[in-house]
């Protein structure tokens, strides 16, 4: 296909396309003439990756690019490839530190696995900073109901994965988790705005 079908068909303007070109984040057409290329279903699975992710708030264009840079050529073994790749989506946190003291309970407290090199670790250690810095409940009990809904949900989330070439892996579970979780959050919205509107009719 020509560029500007491969534009028409992904929604990215001609333009957009030729600048991640020029970045390196998608390869060249294959050259058919001096002024021509042609590109294929891979381009166009390609641009249709790097237009989610270039979408997704907060996500810097060299965050796109390391997230790319992973998907190519994964680094280490597949659990530090995943984790480094979904520790470059938002939001980011100070992760420079070797402990995480309350998360490392929290963790322990739930039984998950605590890894400092984890994003997320630093991030639940600061979210429940805040909760305390606010004076609400983060005891054990109220973080077992989040970690319970959460491992449910995450386990048929990651199912598929064991049957994934590394590379797809990778690129499945930075979207999922990218898109996904404005998913997940606008639900619980949702449900709390439905609660109480039941309540309030009783």
């Amino acid at each position: 296909m020509k560029i500007s079908e491969l534009s028409e068909r992904s929604g990215v303007p001609v333009a957009t396309v030729k600048f991640y070109i020029r970045e390196d984040m998608l390869p060249r057409g294959e050259a058919v003439s001096a002024t021509r290329a042609e590109y294929s279903d891979e381009h166009l699975s390609r641009l249709r990756l790097i237009a989610a992710l270039a979408d997704v708030r907060g996500l810097p264009l060299s965050r796109v690019r390391d997230i790319l840079g992973l998907i190519d050529a994964p680094v280490g073994d597949p659990i530090e490839t995943l984790g480094r790749a979904v520790g470059a989506l938002p939001p980011y946190v100070d992760g420079d530190r070797d402990d995480y003291p309350r998360a490392r309970a929290a963790i322990a407290e739930l039984g998950l696995t605590y890894d400092p090199d984890f994003t997320a670790v630093a991030q639940l250690d600061e979210a429940l900073g805040a909760l305390e810095g606010a004076g609400l409940d983060a005891s054990p009990a109220v973080l077992r109901r989040y970690a319970d809904a959460m491992t449910q949900v995450a386990r048929a989330e990651i199912a598929p994965v064991a049957s994934m070439p590394l590379e797809n892996a990778v690129s499945y579970a930075v979207l999922g988790t990218a898109l996904y979780e404005p998913v997940m959050l606008a639900l619980r919205r949702l449900a709390h705005h439905h609660l109480l509107v039941e309540r309030s009719g009783d």
